[in-house]
Formats: C-alpha cells, sequence, structure tokens
C-alpha cells in the first residue's frame, strides 16, 4: 500500500469533514507545535489560537475602516464649511478670500493659485492674469485634478515668490463640459501630493470653486 502524503491527509480530511467528529478524542490526542513556542499543543488549543490570529486580524481591519471613515467624515466637514463660504461670498474678490482662507486653514494646504480665464471678474488679484501657452495646454490635457512632483511642472510659478519651496502640487481644472481656470495647491512635503492619491475630495472642491466662479463677477 503506497503511503499517504501531506497532500493525501490534508485531501482526505477536505473530503471527509466528518473525521472529527467520529473521532473526537484525536483533538486532544493530537499534538503539534505552538506557532509562538517550542511546547507542543493540541489540535484544539492550535484551532484557538489560529482564531485568535484571526479575530485580531480582523479587529485591526475594522479599526482602519473606522479609521478611513473618520477621516473621510472629518473631511467631508470641511469640504461643507468651505461650500457654505463659497455661497456665502458676494463677489468675486470675497469669493478668492474665501477659498484661500479655507484651503490654508482647514485644508492645511500652504500655498494656493487660482486662475480664471473666459471671466470679466474685478479683482486686483493675480487671479485673472494670463497663463503661457504651455500652462494653458497642460490645463486642457488634465483629464482631472491630477496630482504629484513640483520638478518641472509648468504650474509652479504660479506660487510666486514661494515657487522655490514647493516640492509637491495638485492641479484641479476648473469646470465640466468648459474649463474656466485651474486651482494649484502647493506644498513643502515632497508627499503630501502623490500621484497615487485619491482625488474624489479635490474634484468636488474643484466642482464648488468653478461653479461658484461662474456667477460672480
Amino acid at each position: 500500500m503506497t503511503p499517504m502524503d501531506d497532500q493525501d491527509v490534508a485531501q482526505y480530511l477536505k473530503t471527509h469533514p466528518q473525521f472529527f467528529d467520529r473521532n473526537p478524542e484525536l483533538l486532544e490526542a493530537i499534538y503539534v507545535p505552538h506557532p509562538y513556542g517550542g511546547r507542543a499543543i493540541s489540535l484544539a488549543e492550535r484551532q484557538v489560537v489560529t482564531l485568535r490570529e484571526k479575530t485580531k486580524a480582523l479587529e485591526a481591519k475594522l479599526g482602519e475602516l473606522i479609521q478611513f471613515g473618520e477621516e473621510n467624515d472629518a473631511i467631508s466637514e470641511k469640504v461643507h464649511r468651505l461650500a457654505v463660504a463659497l455661497a456665502g461670498a458676494k463677489d468675486f474678490r470675497a469669493l478668492v478670500q474665501a477659498l484661500y482662507f479655507h484651503l490654508r486653514d482647514d485644508f492645511a494646504v500652504p500655498h494656493v493659485a487660482l486662475r480664471i480665464w473666459e471671466r470679466s471678474v474685478q479683482t486686483d488679484g493675480p487671479e485673472t492674469e494670463a497663463l503661457s501657452e504651455t500652462q494653458r495646454h497642460a490645463v486642457f490635457t488634465l483629464g482631472g485634478p491630477q496630482c504629484g512632483p513640483a520638478a518641472a511642472s509648468p504650474f509652479v510659478a504660479l506660487f510666486g515668490e514661494a515657487a522655490p519651496h514647493v516640492r509637491s502640487l495638485a492641479l484641479v481644472p476648473l469646470g465640466s463640459t468648459r474649463i474656466i481656470g485651474v486651482l494649484a495647491l502647493g506644498a513643502e512635503d515632497p508627499q503630501r501630493f502623490f500621484p497615487e492619491m485619491g482625488t474624489l475630495y479635490l474634484r468636488r472642491i474643484g466642482e464648488l470653486c468653478a461653479a461658484a466662479a461662474a456667477v460672480r463677477d
């Protein structure tokens, strides 16, 4: 008779789940090494250890989900406050001030630059300054919010004197059917805005900004 190997034993137990029901004494009689020590333990004890490990893994996963949920709730609340502030702005200058204030204070974004075109707005700020051909072409090819390193980006110049300190940035085109501007967010931390990060909230901020700018002179 050909002796059974590990695979044969495992397959037999899988296809005969009642084996230990018929032989319950084996659960206490068979001893296996403890996974975290040199002593031997019964199969029943080993199963308890395995269940505890699975429970810890599930608890850790649940903790992560709760943390993500809390973080998303906090960001949603910040976006809501920004939306309320933009809706309450009486004119374009007040809108810009509200946008900059909330992005810098609420979202802790140190450098913010806004550029709007195709709008006749009254402002003494740089928000209506023309972009270079390279910048405008880049905006129209974004296709949505983009994050990444600031090095070699044509948009770093939008941050003025702070440009040499910006190491990562997020670019948010404003407008859906027609692009009317761009919102640039800069950070001195190279990892603040990275290519793989989610852009859902950036997209929402862009939509809010575009909608508010479209109805204010």
